[in-house]
């Protein structure tokens, strides 16, 4: 992949730890960004797969944290906790090395426009009231995604373009929409009763770019592999991956 030089970067949901996190594309990307500041928006550890499935940590999982400690070296770092690596919340807010721990920040953009980064699972009712439900609901995601890649290899053998199951269902699904749109107006209205403008999310695994909103969304590194990026004139962009597993 090309260069890519920001003045910030946004990524969620890379669930290191899990079988899922496509480790191979996010160490290229890695290795191909400079940024000023690189917001890491929860999700980040996969604590519930290993609590759940044992501890699955290959040496490339551990190539992901060496680059992100030798980013940190000559780039701001910020590790916004999710509900999957939840249980760092007790240490927040924290320092490991250069890199800032917290649950929420301010990300103020180049055009000076206020934006709440938090992951999202905190506005996310499932998850807040009935955990159990929610980690159902990603064992479930966890088939669909591993049913996916067999479907795709099957297509491969074809000649087949890559083609996502969970991708038509959110956009099939009425149910889903609406949780989704619903997820967007609490984080929307949490922000602006604290006097931002705009918030930076993930959590839903659902990348998004809405600037008449205020609402963006940075995907995930499971199935999508996207990236929010912003410019040193303070536009913010939707960055994919393109090679699909």
């Amino acid at each position: 992949m090309k260069k890519i030089k920001a003045r910030s970067i946004f990524i969620s949901d890379l669930h290191l730890g899990s079988r899922h996190c496509q480790v191979d594309n996010l160490l290229e990307f890695l290795k191909n960004i400079e940024c000023n500041t690189l917001y890491l928006v929860g999700d980040i550890i996969d604590i519930w797969a290993m609590k759940s499935k044992g501890v699955y940590w290959p040496p490339t999982h551990n190539r992901v944290l060496s680059r992100l400690l030798r980013l940190s070296k000559k780039t701001d770092i910020v590790y916004v906790v999710g509900n999957h690596d939840e249980y760092i919340r007790q240490f927040v807010p924290n320092q490991l090395g250069f890199i800032d721990i917290c649950n929420e920040k301010l990300h103020l953009t180049a055009r000076g426009k206020k934006l709440l980064v938090t992951h999202g699972d905190l506005f996310d009712p499932i998850v807040c009231n009935h955990k159990w439900m929610a980690k159902i609901g990603g064992r479930m995601y966890e088939w669909l995604i591993t049913f996916n890649r067999f479907f795709n290899k099957v297509r491969r053998s074809f000649g087949l373009p890559y083609w996502s199951l969970s991708k038509y269902v959110k956009r099939k699904a009425k149910t889903v929409t609406g949780i989704i749109e619903n997820f967007q107006g609490l984080l929307l209205d949490h922000a602006k009763k604290k006097g931002y403008e705009g918030v930076v999310c993930g959590h839903i695994h659902s990348v998004a770019c809405n600037e008449p909103k205020g609402y963006y969304n940075c995907g995930d590194w499971v199935e999508s592999c996207t990236a929010l990026i912003e410019d040193e004139y303070g536009n913010i962009s939707v960055f994919e991956f393109d090679n699909q597993d």
